[in-house]
């Protein structure tokens, strides 16, 4: 596969050799030379010096060959433009853009080109979140756009779901488990599994089943009652 990553900062740098070492063609789009005179990437990387917000820079650089584009610069606009000229201006299939502030993660969307988003700050807050709530729902990544989540759930002792197996359940079409962590191992989830206290669900849902899910996992409703 062939990835285009624009910004060649630390985590462009780290994002490119990680997948220079995993087998991947691996094109760093930088527009400052002195970004690439200091760099300690793999060798195999290819550079390409000029501004990723232009369209003849990108076309110069031979983003039209390239299956994925990494959107990693240090601010979110030219982000959002380098998402948006990738796909629309080169039909590149995959666009994964980084959110520098977490405020601005409503613009990154399929209108700005944007198939994935990663927010640093907001992917911290939810790990930690994780590590430490038991009984509520945490968001832990968005796909396309948002219109696919993947959330995690520690079952409580006293949630409704233990000792049902998945089967019994009346999860919404829309969503699935898909996998479940139990005393540091992995269970494929199947029919017949039965949730156990302790559990660390994953599912993946749809913004109109995500409150379903909630509901049905931890008992709680996103919306508060009225009062």
């Amino acid at each position: 596969m062939r990835v285009a990553i624009a910004g060649a900062g630390n985590v462009g740098q780290h994002v490119a050799s990680s997948l220079h070492q995993a087998g991947h063609e691996v094109l760093l789009i930088e527009q400052k030379q002195p970004v690439l005179d200091r760099s300690t990437v793999d060798e195999g990387i290819e550079w390409y010096i000029g501004d990723a917000c232009e369209v003849a820079s990108l076309r110069e650089a031979g983003l039209d060959k390239c299956e994925v584009l990494v959107a990693a610069t240090g601010d979110d606009e030219d982000n959002l433009v380098v998402s948006l000229l990738a796909k629309q201006e080169f039909g590149i299939p995959r666009v994964i853009a980084r959110v520098n502030h977490p405020k601005n993660e409503w613009m990154f969307t399929e209108n700005w080109g944007v198939d994935l988003f990663v927010s640093t700050p907001t992917l911290i807050t939810s790990l930690v979140e994780e590590a430490v709530s038991v009984g509520k729902l945490v968001e832990i990544l968005r796909f396309e756009g948002g219109l696919a989540r993947l959330v995690e759930v520690t079952l409580a002792d006293g949630a409704e779901v233990v000792g049902s197996s998945i089967a019994t359940i009346p999860l919404p079409r829309e969503a699935t488990i898909v996998a479940i962590l139990r005393d540091e191992h992995l269970v494929v989830p199947r029919g017949e599994t039965t949730f156990e206290a302790g559990d660390e669900v994953l599912a993946l849902v749809t913004p109109e089943s995500e409150d379903q899910i909630r509901q049905i996992l931890t008992g709680e409703s996103a919306t508060p009652a009225a009062t």
